[in-house]
């Protein structure tokens, strides 16, 4: 039986079309790939699209559309990349699939079951543009006082609760 390969790409977010950066990470993912099919391992090569969180919430209600609307439209210019760039994937998993939701939720509910996660609460200067947390002495000021990140983009108080990993595990 040969030895497994698991790869990924990121899953990227569908907010807009995609561009060479996308393209890059694709062909470069699948040329690790065919590297390792050619080795003679068994590849499972994973692409896709992630179709929640506020970038897409908020670029769908700018466009004045829902927001699986707009990713089911994106989702296939992705997909359609792939296929035009000739991306040996094994699976293109979309986040709003029931396989995805089903997988999570079975592996969300092993973590819990084993103690791996606890409630927190996190907060800090969040950018939606660079989907990054920034420290308070990262932030530059823009006109009016306004605090940007390092990169220039706007940030806004964010406090979430949330699951964390316990660190001893």
């Amino acid at each position: 039986m040969p030895e497994p390969f698991y790869i990924t790409t990121a899953i990227n977010y569908p907010n807009g079309r995609p561009h060479i950066g996308h393209a890059y990470e694709g062909i470069a993912t699948d040329a690790m790939a065919r590297f390792q099919r050619a080795r003679g391992r068994d590849v499972r090569f994973i692409t896709g699209t992630d179709e929640h969180g506020l970038k897409m919430d908020q670029t769908a209600r700018k466009a004045g559309r829902e927001t699986i609307d707009l990713a089911d439209e994106m989702s296939g210019y992705f997909r359609e990349m792939c296929e035009k760039l000739n991306i040996s994937y094994s699976e293109f998993v979309r986040t709003t699939e029931p396989r995805h939701h089903a997988a999570s939720v079975e592996l969300w509910r092993r973590m819990e079951a084993a103690g791996d996660l606890y409630l927190d609460q996190y907060e800090g200067w969040y950018s939606v543009r660079d989907e990054a947390f920034y420290d308070e002495a990262e932030l530059v000021e823009g006109e009016g006082g306004e605090k940007l990140s390092p990169q220039g983009t706007p940030v806004e108080w964010t406090a979430e609760e949330t699951r964390s990993f316990r660190p001893s595990q």
